[in-house]
């Protein structure tokens, strides 16, 4: 369905505004009064659903590359995607607190060449580039495939081009293995919150990293500013950039698949439940779009953010006249989930999915740190602390909708979101501060 802009998303602030409990640094879910039935919100955002699908088949074009560029993805022809893992009826028990019948995890945590969602993003933005440029000089079409975007003419062409990017470690990652695969020049700027070794393997395949004494928004207008500087480059905004979004919304169809080979039913009285952690919002943006193209009201989508920086909540609570910062709100920024310390959420995705998400919920750091633990220790999936952020939301979301009246999902899908490439000695130091 296409999308048109003639009925802008409702913007008055919601009567509860920011939750005492959002100020208060305390787990909560707030519910968004802003919701509308998916049918009306398509028609008041701007974004079109038909660039899901034209995501997709702009991966399905780059599969031959990246098969060609990456031996891990050579058995699934170049296909990115990771599976969607069952867990015991046990574990499913404590995560929903018994109010719901199956968890499932889509497992980006292990999604090939990153680790990371962010692999979804940061690589799909710079196949993009990187087609502009082969377009521009001829190097592909007419008969000739995307494959020969590995050929040494143009690694010579990309060498000229430098790809820069803000970014607490995993979105940067993703840009420098693929970008410098292809032959650019990576230049990645790096906020206080990313961890030295994050910072250590992007100087491994030979990224230029700049570190920032301060947080991601300000490694991002590190970039934006190092890249208004020059010329022959590409700024990936990780704020504003509709290419990151749309190349997560394509997930969304990946999940379709594999929720339907397995034979769940997703309809309005048996829904779906999909927790999405938040940092910015790209990723979680683009996925719950595709996802409410695909399945309506049949999907629920609630967005994870740790208690210090709801940066999506407040934005979305207080309206999307302005942005607005956690800082606003006497909140730090200081959360073990690098990957979601996040200030000020992007207004690209908070006016495209204000009318479309569910809920946004808080976690505390300690309940990252103990599904962390309980997930390596009985499922051996290997979480880094935001890429839990999804499990400990569940039941409280659960437990909302049930003092609301409304109904449950029969299945609750938790997306991770990295870890699998976490060195072993941090994730024992993870793991050490979960057992205490």
């Amino acid at each position: 369905m296409g999308l048109s802009s003639q009925n802008p998303v409702q913007t008055q602030h919601p009567s509860e505004d920011v939750p005492d409990q959002v100020r208060a640094g305390e787990p909560t879910v707030w519910f968004n009064p802003f919701r509308l039935p998916t049918s009306q919100a398509f028609e008041a955002v701007e974004l079109q659903v038909v660039e899901v699908e034209a995501a997709a088949d702009r991966w399905r074009r780059f599969a031959p590359l990246l098969a060609c560029l990456f031996p891990d993805v050579r058995e699934t022809e170049g296909r990115i995607d990771s599976p969607l893992l069952p867990l015991s009826n046990e574990l499913s028990e404590r995560v929903t607190g018994d109010l719901s019948d199956t968890v499932l995890v889509k497992a980006d945590h292990a999604l090939p060449l990153t680790g990371t969602i962010k692999a979804r993003g940061g690589v799909y933005e710079v196949l993009v580039y990187a087609e502009e440029l082969a377009l521009r000089e001829g190097l592909i079409g007419q008969g000739i495939g995307y494959d020969a975007l590995s050929s040494e003419e143009a690694k010579s062409l990309f060498s000229q081009h430098t790809l820069l990017v803000g970014s607490t470690g995993n979105l940067g990652f993703s840009v420098g293995v693929i970008g410098r695969a292809l032959g650019f020049k990576v230049e990645v700027h790096m906020s206080s919150d990313a961890k030295a070794w994050k910072k250590a393997r992007l100087r491994d395949i030979g990224a230029k990293v700049i570190e920032h004494d301060a947080d991601y928004s300000m490694a991002v207008a590190g970039a934006r500013a190092s890249a208004s500087k020059r010329g022959a480059c590409h700024f990936i905004d990780d704020e504003n950039s509709r290419l990151l979004f749309f190349g997560y919304s394509a997930a969304a169809l990946d999940l379709a698949f594999q929720i339907r080979s397995a034979g769940i039913e997703v309809s309005e009285t048996s829904p779906v439940a999909v927790f999405l952690p938040c940092g910015v919002g790209g990723a979680p943006g683009g996925v719950a779009f595709g996802l409410k193209a695909i399945f309506g009201d049949a999907v629920q989508c609630i967005f994870v953010e740790p208690i210090a920086s709801p940066c999506m909540l407040v934005q979305l609570a207080t309206g999307i006249e302005r942005a607005v910062s956690v800082y606003e709100f006497g909140l730090d920024n200081e959360t073990a989930a690098d990957g979601l310390a996040v200030p000020q959420a992007s207004m690209l995705v908070a006016r495209s999915i204000q009318p479309l998400v569910d809920a946004v919920a808080t976690v505390s750091d300690h309940s990252l740190f103990s599904w962390v633990g309980a997930l390596w220790e009985e499922a051996g999936i290997r979480l880094e602390p935001s890429a839990a952020s999804g499990f400990a939301a569940v039941a409280p979301y659960l437990r909302g909708l049930k003092m609301r009246g409304a109904r449950l999902p029969t299945t609750c899908i938790a997306w991770t979101t990295g870890g699998s490439k976490l060195p072993s000695d941090e994730f024992e130091k993870v793991l050490a501060q979960a057992r205490t």
